[in-house]
């Protein structure tokens, strides 16, 4: 009996500590996240993820695989820019997905677009497009509040004005080679529509 009492002590010990174990190395998976914002992310995009800094994108609320895609495309060099190819290069793809799923989870503090409102160009070439030059409407792919489609298209909605009309400048130069459909869309636009698309963009909701 005594033998019988001391290997049930024994084993519930050992659940114990099992558990213990598990618990801690979730906790550290949850720092390890935060961690990597605070020290590589939160300069640029904020720890949480609402960049003040308008050239830089805002990352809450965005599609976690969108988000693992463009790091992984930074860390091979597919996607250039000098800045990301640096902090990618310093993650690991668990810490790539426990970031993109971090900044995923945050609120997006929307924005207000300066002239692109109701009727405005902006507005007709994201909803229906550009027909003289066979421009899709952006709604067409994300959506039309500019939520996107998880694991094939990013949100857009309340995004930077100046990080999206970046975005389709080096598009259209061929600075940014990671989407083919957005660099051929990006060749048939003026400067004109590209600023007020992506005026009309950051006032979405």
């Amino acid at each position: 009996m005594q033998f019988r009492h001391l290997v049930s002590v024994a084993l519930s010990v050992v659940s114990f500590a099992s558990t213990q174990l598990i618990a801690a190395e979730v906790a550290v998976e949850k720092q390890t996240a935060t961690q990597v914002v605070s020290t590589v992310c939160a300069a640029c995009h904020g720890s949480d993820g609402n960049s003040v800094i308008t050239a830089n994108p805002k990352l809450a609320g965005q599609h976690p695989e969108y988000l693992v895609k463009q790091l992984t495309e930074f860390k091979s060099g597919k996607r250039a820019n000098a800045v990301m190819t640096g902090m990618a290069a310093m993650l690991s793809d668990d810490e790539m997905k426990e970031v993109a799923t971090y900044f995923a989870t945050q609120s997006l503090k929307l924005g207000q677009a300066k002239s692109n409102g109701a009727g405005s160009l902006g507005e007709k070439i994201y909803r229906g497009g550009i027909a003289a030059t066979n421009v899709p409407a952006c709604a067409a792919c994300h959506g039309a509040n500019g939520a996107g489609l998880p694991k094939q298209f990013p949100r857009l909605g309340g995004q930077h004005a100046d990080y999206t009309l970046t975005q389709l400048k080096t598009f259209r130069t061929g600075e940014r080679a990671n989407a083919p459909m957005m660099m051929t869309i990006a060749t048939k636009m003026t400067d004109a529509e590209m600023a007020a698309v992506a005026d009309y963009i950051q006032g979405l909701r």
